[in-house]
């Protein structure tokens, strides 16, 4: 009977916290760095390592990169890019992951952690280098979204990576559409800048001639040419002599 009393009596001062099953590893609230495997690189910020004798999918916390193979977003720009990075850092030292304090799984089943090779954070390099953005802050699992922030805005002062075009970084993800407009209108512009400066026609006759025509002249649009030309004093270098001359 005294025996019982004194357990109930421990139990009151001590509370009943349950004791972690043996090989449990307990994190929260702590910032210890577990190691493990790399079994795969999935894309830029997923990855599937050995932890705990398990395979496991792990999401890297409070970043997101460019998709290379989504459902419906397809390849994104930079995506690959994101994926050959993250591949290169994981590969080149002793990787670890390390918990927050919040939840650890998502809704996908993929365990949520900070990833660090050799004891340097591969998100912040991620960020810092342009192939990620800040994402999915979903308090209390913000320990270091500071340092992240930080990180992200220096490729946002540089223009590098997902930061190269304006608007392609949003709130809710990238915007390839943006990237493809811009190199649609670049392309054109390149195009009338050719057709505006380098529209002199060179041709050379059956007889060896060599002849250049200006878009005013006669036989303009008839010509097919041998060369083109930016200028006639450069089409005159060359040994071309004015259509009509």
């Amino acid at each position: 009977m005294k025996k019982w009393i004194f357990i109930l009596f421990a139990l009151l001062l001590f509370g009943c916290e349950e004791i972690p099953p043996s090989g449990f590893i307990q994190t929260n609230g702590t910032t210890d760095q577990i190691p493990v495997e790399v079994v795969e690189v999935i894309d830029g910020d997923t990855i599937k390592v050995k932890y705990d004798g398990n395979i496991e999918k792990v999401r890297f916390l409070l970043i997101d990169t460019p998709e290379t193979n989504h459902n419906t977003l397809g390849k994104q720009p930079f995506g690959e890019d994101a994926k050959a990075r993250n591949k290169e850092l994981l590969a080149s030292g002793d990787v670890s992951i390390e918990f927050d304090v919040g939840e650890r799984v998502d809704d996908y089943g993929r365990m949520l952690a900070y990833i660090y090779v050799d004891g340097v954070s591969v998100q912040e390099t991620l960020l810092e280098e342009g192939l990620a953005r800040v994402a999915y802050v979903f308090p209390p699992n913000t320990r270091y979204i500071d340092e992240f922030e930080d990180a992200s805005n220096i490729a946002k002062t540089q223009s590098l990576g997902v930061w190269e075009t304006d608007n392609y970084v949003t709130n809710r993800g990238f915007n390839a559409s943006v990237i493809e407009e811009t190199s649609y209108t670049n392309e054109l512009n390149t195009v009338s800048e050719s057709d505006a400066k380098c529209a002199i026609k060179g041709n050379i006759n059956r007889q060896g001639k060599k002849i250049y025509h200006v878009p005013s002249g006669k036989y303009y649009e008839q010509t097919n040419p041998e060369e083109w030309f930016c200028s006639e004093q450069e089409a005159v270098t060359a040994g071309f002599k004015k259509s009509g001359e």
